[in-house]
């Protein structure tokens, strides 16, 4: 029997297991929770929080407070100076490196033997086994994976410690049967200039067999795009006639469907998934939609926060999954086998189905425009950014937009910066589009936007090519897992980008 279909046939168990805990969600949820009290039991912080007399998710709640990264710091700082035994019982010896664009401050955050063998391979490999349970025909193993990620060797802390880009880390730790498919070599892979990285990995990969793609939209479309001005080619397909799969996360898909379409020919599969470093959350399992499935056996037990009663760690309604009901924008809290205990992730998500639990990624916690009353998300002004370009022509590589006073009180309005790979052929045309869609899509934003009285038509600079990498380079955060923020509810991004660009402010 071939290598491929002996692999398919392996991969594909996974499913049974899969529909197991569809059916059943709430009690898997709820062994869960209690395998991961009775594990921690025996740590300081199972002691401190009294584990021994934990017996529902009720008194789970009642016993342990909601955390931030605040919170878990000083466990943190503990770990880096070689403790054990503190949040989990198994020895920690990697610290996943993970770092937004608003704060100059990384984080760090726990990787434990189970969270890296029991959540995040897991989910790689569930990837793979949902592809092939929906296309049996697909031959995904017959050639190379390229993956767009890691930014950063893993660096040493005291003698037996590590810490870097949780991409990074995957990699120094893949099993063998996913290293000898991956491509480029570790060492391209690790770089952490990520200019020199793209061009390195472009030429290293074009005579490979690649069937599958896995990275961040965008840079992996400078990556492919790269590849084509090398080989002179139009389309990738051309390059790697056997490409299949691209999986891909981090940020929407939406802004970069119609560029991936116009450079990748053919039937080709497009699967997001839903992972930090963190944890490993959901994974688009249906053919041809935009819904992720929760997984729900990886070692995380979820707790939501209605967003219209989110206040950070002082939050006071905090529900289970039994509880959640679709439409609704919740916070995630999470428990996990990396040691985290009722920590907000700082992500939201909708539910689209309780039955089996789908959801959609909305944007953060922290990232929204509420100036004026509208309530927009990440998930309305991706959707109409996407839109707008799909009918003027256009591309965007990055944007972000922030609200925008007017002087003596009169009203206000959204600015926004955007970068274009190619610029709408009419720009007003398109800022109607993009206006006109987060009417349609978001009812606050619509009623704001009446009469022009509480809210303008939107204000759009267009940026330089490279405008905001030259940005996050500055501040040290190109590449990997970093990204621009889509939305802020203040200036002070907004302002810093426009005075970098020598816009003005």
């Amino acid at each position: 029997m071939p290598l491929n279909s002996i692999f398919g046939w392996i991969i594909k168990k996974r499913i049974h297991q899969i529909d197991l805990f569809k059916k059943y969600p709430i009690e898997v949820q709820d062994e869960l929770l209690t395998k991961l009290i009775t594990t921690a039991e025996t740590t300081e912080w199972g002691e401190k929080h009294g584990y021994t007399a934990i017996d529902s998710y009720e008194t789970f709640r009642k016993a342990v407070p909601l955390q931030d990264y605040n919170d878990l710091k000083p466990w943190v700082n503990r770990m880096f100076d070689g403790e054990q035994g503190l949040l989990w019982p198994t020895d920690v010896k990697w610290f996943a490196k993970s770092s937004g664009t608003t704060s100059d401050k990384s984080k760090f955050i726990p990787v434990t033997k189970e969270s890296l063998e029991d959540c995040h391979y897991k989910g790689g490999k569930d990837l793979l086994s949902i592809h092939y349970n929906n296309y049996p025909d697909t031959k995904l193993y017959k050639g190379k994976h390229l993956v767009v990620g890691g930014s950063s060797q893993p660096y040493q802390i005291g003698q037996d410690g590590y810490f870097g880009d949780l991409s990074a880390i995957i990699v120094k730790n893949l099993p063998w049967w996913a290293e000898i498919k991956r491509t480029p070599s570790r060492e391209i892979a690790l770089m952490s200039n990520w200019e020199e990285k793209i061009e390195k990995m472009a030429r290293s990969t074009i005579q490979e067999d690649v069937v599958i793609l896995a990275g961040v939209p965008s840079w992996t479309l400078v990556l492919l795009n790269r590849i084509l001005e090398i080989t002179g080619k139009k389309d990738i397909k051309e390059v790697w006639p056997n490409l299949e799969l691209f999986m891909h996360g981090g940020v929407k898909f939406d802004p970069y469907r119609n560029e991936y379409k116009k450079i990748i020919s053919g039937n080709m599969k497009y699967v997001e998934s839903y992972n930090a470093s963190e944890g490993f959350f959901g994974i688009q399992d249906q053919k041809d939609s935009d819904e992720l499935l929760l997984m729900l056996d990886y070692g995380i037990f979820f707790e939501f926060i209605p967003m219209d009663k989110f206040d950070g760690v002082h939050s006071t309604e905090v529900i289970s999954l039994k509880d959640v009901e679709p439409g609704k924008n919740y916070a995630l809290v999470i428990s996990t086998n990396g040691g985290l205990w009722r920590y907000i992730l700082g992500d939201t998500i909708r539910f689209t189905s309780t039955s089996p639990y789908r959801f959609k990624i909305t944007g953060r916690t922290t990232q929204f425009i509420n100036a004026f009353g509208e309530e927009l998300i990440v998930e309305n002004t991706d959707k109409a950014i996407g839109i707008a370009c799909e009918n003027h022509g256009a591309q965007i590589r990055d944007y972000t937009a922030a609200p925008f006073f007017m002087e003596n009180s009169d009203g206000g309005a959204h600015e926004w910066l955007i970068e274009f790979i190619h610029k709408p052929e009419n720009l007003d045309r398109f800022i109607d589009t993009l206006d006109q869609t987060l009417q349609q899509l978001n009812s606050d934003y619509e009623a704001k936007r009446t009469a022009d009285i509480a809210l303008k038509r939107p204000k759009v600079h267009i940026l330089n090519p490279g405008d905001f990498d030259h940005w996050l380079k500055q501040k040290g955060k190109l590449g990997g897992q970093h990204k621009v923020p889509r939305l802020s509810n203040d200036r002070k991004i907004i302002e810093e980008i426009k005075l970098f660009c020598q816009l003005e402010v």
